[in-house]
């Protein structure tokens, strides 16, 4: 599976800003899809994932609340909506996806700043 992230850009601290993963190509070994970050100077950290289904959804402590992940299978893609942004946001953020318990599908990233 390719995954393909996109909506990222310049937003001013507190505004909101969605991204989109493109999943194409089909591996039914790959259920979950999730989305990561990594800011400058810092390892990539966990966001969030969502289960196959889009039923199932499990979120790192320190976003819950102000990220939401979703998904729409008819157009085979997950979305991050991102609320109240600030500085601390600001990273380069990518879409993964899970086989068994190993993230082994990885997007290319895209860049999110938050000015002040």
């Amino acid at each position: 599976v390719q995954l393909q992230a996109s909506g990222g850009g310049v937003v001013q601290a507190g505004g909101s800003l969605r991204l989109s993963c493109a999943a194409s190509g089909h591996n039914p070994k790959i259920t979950n899809l999730g989305w990561f970050r990594q800011a400058p100077g810092k390892e990539r950290e966990f966001i969030a994932q969502i289960s196959s289904s889009g039923r199932r959804t499990v979120y790192s402590d320190s976003k819950k609340g102000r990220f939401t992940i979703s998904r729409d299978n008819a157009n085979g893609t997950v979305y991050l909506e991102m609320n109240n942004l600030n500085s601390e946001d600001t990273a380069v953020y990518y879409c993964a996806g899970k086989w068994g318990s190993a993230w082994v599908a990885w997007g290319q990233g895209t860049l999110v700043t938050v000015s002040s």
